[in-house]
């Protein structure tokens, strides 16, 4: 895998680690709902959109390849997602 592609998969895992924050707290709604069936199969399409979406990408851009440091870089934009969130948005609705 070159340089350029790394880096490449660097940015979109980082990304996607912005947008896995955003849907979850979409998703948050059903989640909290007092009906098992729609906890259930919301988190079922929950886990297969984004696991299926994220090799898509990946796909797309190196072939595929799976590699931790990638996953780091997800959970680090997921982080930098919700430290933004916690701070400015939920700070400024109390």
């Amino acid at each position: 895998m070159t340089l350029k592609i790394q880096i490449i998969s660097f940015i979109v895992s980082f990304v996607y680690g912005l947008f896995f924050y955003i849907t979850l707290e979409l998703n948050s709604k059903f989640l909290y709902s007092r009906h098992l069936f729609f906890k259930v199969i919301s988190s079922l399409f929950f886990v297969f959109f984004h696991v299926l979406f994220y090799f898509i990408i990946l796909m797309k851009i190196n072939y595929g390849y799976i590699h931790v440091y990638f996953f780091l870089c997800m959970f680090l934009g997921y982080l930098i997602c919700k430290v933004v969130y916690q701070r400015f948005v939920k700070s400024r609705s109390l």
